[in-house]
């Protein structure tokens, strides 16, 4: 009999399965704000959005997506220049997209446990 997911995979497997749409309006957002176009309004929603994953990462002990979602919240939020700001947040979108991926892999992969043998 194959092992099967723990509760806690299965939890964070449906949160991740959320994920992507979001991964998509994070890219639009940056590419509007690369080209000028973006208002504080939409730039307030993103920086939301990033609490609300790095919190739900948190919650289900995805540190390494919280980690950078955070990280994406702070380069968001920091003054300076606009182009430094969009190149970070590009690259910090690429390395949430990597994180996410090992933990979609993670998750989805059941957890090896020792099964006393039946012939000793």
């Amino acid at each position: 009999m194959p092992p099967k997911l723990s509760s806690r995979q299965q939890t964070q497997l449906a949160y991740l399965e959320q994920l992507p749409p979001k991964f998509q309006r994070m890219h639009n957002i940056i590419e509007q704000m690369s080209s000028l176009r973006v208002d504080d309004t939409i730039l307030r929603g993103f920086a939301r959005l990033l609490d609300e994953i790095k919190g739900n990462a948190t919650a289900l002990n995805l540190n390494s997506l919280a980690e950078t979602a955070g990280l994406m919240g702070t380069m968001l939020r920091r003054g300076g220049g606009l182009q430094f700001r969009v190149r970070g947040l590009r690259e910090l979108l690429a390395s949430l997209k990597s994180n996410y991926d090992a933990a979609v892999r993670e998750a989805s992969t059941p957890a090896e446990t020792e099964e006393p043998d039946a012939g000793a």
